[in-house]
């Protein structure tokens, strides 16, 4: 006779965006499972409040000390923690499905003993180095998942899924805007401030979507300029299928949604040394994939200038993650849990 397969509740525990936007990659593991999202307040992570059931909890991460803001660092922890409780125990995960970092250590964590399964996947923005997330929580971890072979040497008993793929698709049809977005956690005022004052002087004609997050408003800038904090994640895709050039921070998760669309990315990493960043990981995020020919890189005006000028003449190359191997193995490992010993 044939054994009855069991409930198993899954916990997707992700911080606001690139981590997050890699468990909506993994939809269809968790798709038909009784699953829900532990994440950030932000305009993703409200997206996907609309459609699954969410919890928020406080953005925190050790950087923030570094920064020279240890007491909002530990205030934050404090109602991080609070927040991780409440949410672990309301819901009792029997799987824990996490990309870090910070704003979920607590709850895998708490998870953990409590007695979930945890399978910590190091976010996809670690080309060379693990995450601090990653490094703290691999202790906790029943399975530990890579995505670079260079991680892969640092961890020999991880498992590898290389999800990056170029894509053969011919880039899509255009119109002459420029996207500029800051991603969903941090402003990034330097950067908005450099395309506004090329802007200013006539040195860019196209038309300008800003998205500045929490940081300063650019003032007198032309009509054909819209600026907003913040944009559900559907039309941040809708701004994509029409940008021809976009430019944005290092954030993994904001350079492949660009590339996915066929957009001329122009990425401008946000630096330590400026307490833009709680470290320069972002530089080793855009510096591998301009070394595959994927994207421009800037550091200061000229650089942005003269990127500005490829990208309007450039065949932007197409690119995504292909996360079917790494689907095919979570799918593996809830079956295995929904089905009694």
């Amino acid at each position: 006779m044939a054994k009855e397969q069991r409930n198993v509740r899954i916990c997707l525990a992700a911080s606001g965006g690139g981590h997050l936007r890699q468990l909506l990659d993994l939809e269809p593991v968790w798709a038909a499972q009784d699953h829900f999202f532990l994440t950030e307040d932000t305009a993703l992570g409200q997206s996907i409040a609309r459609d699954h059931r969410s919890h928020f909890l406080a953005h925190v991460a050790l950087g923030q000390a570094r920064l020279g803001h240890p007491v909002h660092m530990a205030k934050a922890a404090l109602r991080n923690f609070a927040e991780s409780v409440r949410a672990i125990w309301t819901e009792k995960p029997d799987l824990i499905i996490s990309t870090g970092a910070g704003a979920v250590f607590f709850a895998c964590l708490l998870g953990k003993m409590r007695g979930a399964r945890f399978i910590l996947i190091d976010s996809f923005a670690r080309f060379d180095r693990p995450s601090v997330f990653a490094r703290l929580a691999r202790p906790l971890a029943d399975v530990t998942i890579v995505q670079s072979p260079a991680l892969k040497a640092h961890w020999p008993k991880a498992l590898l899924f290389d999800p990056f793929r170029r894509l053969d698709t011919p880039p899509p049809p255009k119109e002459d805007v420029i996207f500029v977005t800051v991603g969903a956690t941090l402003g990034f005022d330097r950067m908005v401030a450099l395309i506004a004052d090329l802007k200013r002087a006539g040195r860019i004609p196209e038309r300008i979507l800003f998205q500045i997050g929490s940081g300063v408003r650019p003032a007198d800038l032309p009509d054909d300029v819209e600026i907003v904090r913040d944009l559900p994640f559907d039309q941040v895709q809708d701004v994509l299928r029409r940008a021809r050039i976009v430019i944005t921070h290092g954030g993994t998760g904001s350079l492949i949604t660009a590339l996915r669309a066929g957009c001329n990315v122009i990425a401008m990493p946000r630096s330590f040394a400026l307490k833009e960043h709680y470290d320069d990981h972002q530089s080793e995020i855009t510096g591998a994939f301009a070394k595959r020919g994927l994207i421009l890189t800037a550091h200061d005006p000229q650089e942005l200038a003269a990127a500005l000028d490829v990208a309007r003449v450039r065949t932007p190359t197409l690119a995504t993650t292909d996360p079917s191997a790494l689907r095919a193995f979570l799918t593996s490992e809830i079956e295995r849990l929904c089905t009694p010993a």
